[in-house]
């Protein structure tokens, strides 16, 4: 099959979230499969110069935005069995940022989205699915429906949407919109790209795709609800025959305590002793007690209530009362970077925060830290609670989304799981759930070795989810009889 991916950033070009890891780790395992996979996305000036100076230019042309026509190139970089296409335009993402400040988003991805399919035919290119990624690429499937169907080179191309986070949708004023897409006011209606008295990008993924995905099989029941649905759950239950979870996967090979490059000392399933070596490391570099016998919790996240830091909040001090030490490594909102500045300072040498996003870093505190901390209120799947299985840290987590998913809280009776996880978002229900998994790690480490065995040895691979993608990209392909009819071998 010939599969286009579209999307706003990707591994190892650009990443802010788990958007990027997803398309980045997704499309090489499809191309190994025999695929002719190829990815579109943005030619931010972000990206770094190693990258950008192997690309070869493909094509230039000019888009129509309303009034304005703007330039568009197209540059070419081959890596890993897959093409890549970045659109080029430095008004629009020659900047000094990803997303969101400078109040033209609306213009910028509608851009890129009219780019992609105007790219298509110039560079040669006719996918059978075109496979689109969050609301930055929502009118994909929306123009291509409304715009392009009529032309012969399109009207055969097939679409999915995938929703990565259904809180982020792209609501903009419906005017604006239609001054750079030139959509008619018949189509701004409740059943298609109307939503709330504004157009939204997201909705017209949903609306207009061929099929709906999302990240896990929970997060596709739960998004069908008023409490996780963000006022789409009536569209998503009416779509719900299109509509189905497919849980992400790891890059395996990257995040590997085996050979990973960037940790203090290797190990394995069968010789943790490497993991003593990653913890002392870990303590060593960011300044805590050199402490064997202190378990390091760690929280590596977007610092936002999303992830359900109220809850670490409200009980923090309860938390350290139990002599642990805790690293914390993300960047967000500023009440999270207080409150961990705060926690820094008050229990020193106890406590670690760093600010930033170092991808570095994060694998040290993966491979150095005993348990790793998730407590999300929503999670549409989570990529970082496997990273922390596949080092053998015992994850505590929420059971939402793809945590729950993932993630087996221990049951004492049968021996059954991997990590301790709680349901209701309350913070004392969290910490019940922080001291019970330190009762195990202290009073029973032959149960914490048996869950760490467990963990490490758990398939968090894309192998089995490209396979579901793939039988998902053939039932929306045109059958052909002939080929039903050859024999079996």
């Amino acid at each position: 099959m010939k599969i286009l991916f579209t999307s706003s950033e990707c591994v190892p070009f650009c990443k802010t979230g788990g958007l990027a890891d997803v398309v980045g780790a997704l499309s090489p395992v499809l191309a190994a499969k025999g695929n002719d996979v190829r990815v579109m996305m943005p030619l931010y000036s972000a990206i770094p110069q190693e990258y950008v100076n192997q690309m070869t230019h493909e094509i230039d042309f000019e888009i129509d935005l309303g009034w304005r026509r703007q330039y568009c190139g197209i540059e070419k970089l081959e890596m890993n069995g897959v093409i890549y296409y970045f659109v080029d335009n430095k008004y629009y993402f020659g900047r000094s940022y990803i997303y969101g400040m400078g109040g033209d988003e609306h213009e910028r991805f509608g851009f890129f989205d009219r780019a992609v399919l105007n790219a298509l035919p110039l560079v040669g290119f006719q996918p059978d699915i075109i496979h689109a990624n969050d609301w930055q690429c929502g009118m994909i499937p929306a123009l291509l429906r409304i715009q392009y169907g009529h032309v012969s080179f399109y009207n055969s191309i097939r679409t999915v949407f995938t929703i990565h986070n259904l809180q982020y949708q792209g609501i903009f004023g419906i005017q604006d919109v239609q001054d750079i897409l030139g959509i008619g006011d018949g189509y701004f209606t409740d059943d298609k790209l109307e939503c709330f008295g504004c157009a939204n990008f997201m909705k017209a993924g949903l609306v207009y795709s061929d099929e709906i995905t999302t990240v896990s099989p929970s997060y596709a029941e739960e998004i069908q609800t008023a409490y996780y649905g963000e006022r789409m759950d009536g569209l998503l239950r009416a779509r719900r025959a299109s509509l189905c979870g497919v849980l992400n996967g790891i890059d395996v090979e990257e995040y590997d305590p085996a050979h990973d490059p960037l940790i203090a000392a290797h190990y394995t399933v069968d010789d943790l002793e490497g993991k003593k070596e990653c913890k002392r490391a870990l303590q060593e570099e960011l300044g805590l007690e050199r402490r064997a016998d202190a378990p390091i919790i760690a929280i590596i996240s977007r610092l936002s209530n999303q992830k359900g830091l109220d809850l670490v909040d409200r009980v923090i001090a309860e938390i350290m009362e139990e002599d642990v030490q805790l690293v914390v490594l993300g960047m967000g909102d500023a009440k999270y970077v207080n409150l961990f500045s705060w926690a820094e300072q008050q229990y020193n040498g106890r406590v670690a925060a760093r600010f930033k996003m170092d991808p570095e870093l994060a694998h040290r505190i993966y491979a150095g830290a005993d348990i790793f901390l998730m407590p999300s209120q929503f999670e549409p799947c989570g990529l970082s609670q496997m990273i922390s299985l596949r080092y053998g840290t015992l994850p505590v987590v929420r059971e939402t989304g793809g945590l729950r998913d993932t993630v087996l809280s221990y049951n004492e009776t049968t021996g059954a799981g991997n990590g301790f996880s709680f349901f209701n978002y309350n913070a004392h229900d969290m910490l019940y759930v922080i001291r019970r998994a330190l009762f195990f790690y202290h009073q029973q480490p032959e149960v914490w070795r048996v869950l760490q065995r467990r963990a490490m040895t758990g398939d968090y691979s894309w192998s089995h989810s490209a396979e579901m993608y793939l039988s998902l990209y053939r039932d929306m392909l045109p059958k052909h009889p002939k080929a039903e009819k050859e024999p079996q071998a």
